[in-house]
């Protein structure tokens, strides 16, 4: 899972199905100093790409990313000269330095394995806080917004290649897979990849109960990044 075949075209697909990284940047940036106005450091759990990095290191001081896919961790090297980005699990992250800011973005926790891991990992994040630095987590789909057999399809262009891709989900107990497949047209000819990806499908409550577990405040925003809404908290 997010190995070299979707790094090399994540940027562009997601791009192309409307995901705006700067807007988003830009509202958790607002978000953050509404509750911190003198915030200047920023830690993105989940980065990927860095796409939000991209945007993120104009409007603080010190960004730092972290992603458990090497090969999406060399994209964002790459775009992101002078910006550490670390290869490291969430669960057990341990960078010995603490932010005013930590962030988890695009449904990072939703790909561990369980509830309890999703607790492990807030608590790692939480631990990397200034006390009154700000934790905010964007979670995937609650058991009553989740669509079961939902069918996606698109047609990516770009400059050099044409991506399609299909998609088929699938509810398992307290978590939903999703199938994709690629094919990758360009010059040099054409190639097919599959993606299978499971997410947590868990409760508000339970996130709530992980900042809380954490030594965080914690609200939830709805109707924000993507429709998924996001969690917020402030270290005590």
């Amino acid at each position: 899972m997010f190995g070299a075949d979707l790094s090399e075209v994540y940027d562009l697909v997601y791009a192309s199905r409307g995901q705006d990284f700067a807007a988003e940047a830009t509202l958790v940036a607002e978000l953050i100093r509404a509750r911190r106005p003198d915030a200047g450091s920023l830690l993105d759990v989940g980065c990927g790409t860095g796409e939000h990095l991209r945007w993120l290191r104009g409007l603080f001081d010190r960004v730092e990313g972290v992603d458990l896919s090497a090969a999406m961790v060399a994209v964002a090297r790459a775009k992101l000269p002078g910006v550490q980005v670390h290869v490291a699990d969430m669960c057990r992250l341990d960078l010995g330095r603490r932010f005013d800011a930590v962030i988890s973005l695009s449904t990072a926790v939703a790909y561990l394995p369980s509830v309890e891991a999703m607790g492990r990992a807030v608590a790692r994040m939480a631990g990397h806080l200034h006390p009154g630095g700000v934790l905010l987590v964007e979670p995937w789909y609650f058991p009553e917004t989740f669509l079961d057999g939902h069918i996606a399809a698109d047609i990516i262009r770009g400059a050099d290649r044409t991506i399609s891709r299909v998609s088929r989900t699938e509810r398992l107990d307290s978590a939903a897979r999703i199938e994709s497949h690629y094919v990758v047209a360009h010059a040099d000819g054409i190639r097919h990849f599959r993606e299978d990806q499971v997410f947590g499908v868990w409760a508000r409550e339970d996130y709530l109960a992980a900042f809380h577990q954490a030594g965080c405040t914690a609200e939830y925003l709805p109707d924000v990044q993507s429709g998924r809404g996001l969690f917020v908290g402030r270290a005590r």
